[in-house]
């Protein structure tokens, strides 16, 4: 089993790849949270801080698992080479890593208190939507729109699993100052997802959301959300040192537009959608680390 796991993780979950991605949110995202609060004077990262990253890396590995379970009937017939309809890996040993995962994230956070608990709902609830959809087979992955809603939450309480982790880590109750950088995440995370999706003409079987709105209005959404996440961005760091920072990611957001709306490709850069929001993270990292003016 062993073997078979490692075979689904360098297929599935390609450490290159994924492990900056979910350092670069864990922390990005903790520097923004405490950018966010003026309570928090100074912000740096401490063991705690280890234990967030560490969760993240584990818990986005569930995520993936948890995705290729119920993705699995679909990429039977579209997408057969990968490890689990490939039969690199069993149903069983995904549900294992689940299992596992699950246990690791909780045991890195014993004793945070309140983060353990959103960590609790966040992992609680990324199983649900696995058992709802091997049970009641809901929402249908070819309808994007509704199963985008089901899964929204996912990474909604995962960033509220960050935010304890930063007034935990201060000694500090939450506070609605969360929702300025919680709403610069949910904005980012609508540019990558709306924007890897986007192509003129959908291959067969593909899930896209061009098939429900075309291909602008799916540009469109992709653009809008990018600005918004940046414009956000402007308004959490206008306080602090270099924060127009954040302003770096607008140039995938150009670059994409420009590929795709002037040069006319077939699809927005995935490269492009996907370095926005890594970059935005990276900047709130960078500007989190050299504090306020003062």
């Amino acid at each position: 089993m062993i073997a078979r796991i490692n075979r689904y993780v360098r297929g599935s979950y390609p450490p290159a790849l994924y492990l900056p991605y979910a350092v670069l949110w864990s922390l990005g995202m903790t520097a923004a949270f405490a950018l966010g609060d003026p309570r928090i004077p100074l912000w740096r990262p401490d063991f705690s801080t280890f234990r967030t990253v560490l969760t993240c890396c584990v818990v986005l590995l569930m995520v993936r698992a948890v995705d290729d379970l119920r993705d699995l009937e679909y990429d039977r017939v579209y997408n057969s080479g990968r490890p689990l309809p490939g039969g690199a890996v069993r149903v069983s040993d995904l549900v294992t890593v689940i299992a596992v995962c699950a246990g690791v994230a909780l045991v890195c956070n014993v004793g945070r208190g309140g983060v353990e608990v959103a960590l609790a709902v966040q992992l609680g609830y990324t199983v649900l939507i696995l058992v709802v959809d091997r049970v009641a087979h809901w929402p249908s992955g070819d309808n994007l729109l509704l199963s985008g809603i089901v899964s929204f939450p996912v990474q909604v309480l995962l960033n509220l699993y960050l935010y304890a982790g930063v007034v935990h880590q201060a000694g500090l109750g939450p506070s609605w100052h969360a929702m300025l950088p919680m709403l610069v995440a949910v904005s980012a995370f609508a540019h990558l997802e709306y924007a890897r999706k986007l192509t003129r003409t959908p291959a067969v079987g593909e899930r896209s959301y061009v098939t429900a709105l075309g291909p602008s209005r799916t540009g469109i959404v992709a653009v809008t959300a990018a600005v918004v996440a940046v414009v956000l961005g402007l308004v959490l760091t206008a306080a602090m040192s270099w924060g127009r920072l954040v302003l770096i990611p607008v140039v995938f957001l150009g670059y994409g537009a420009y590929r795709f709306w002037l040069v006319r490709a077939t699809r927005w850069p995935p490269l492009a959608a996907v370095l926005f929001p890594l970059t935005g993270f990276l900047t709130y990292l960078v500007v989190g680390l050299i504090g306020r003016q003062s």
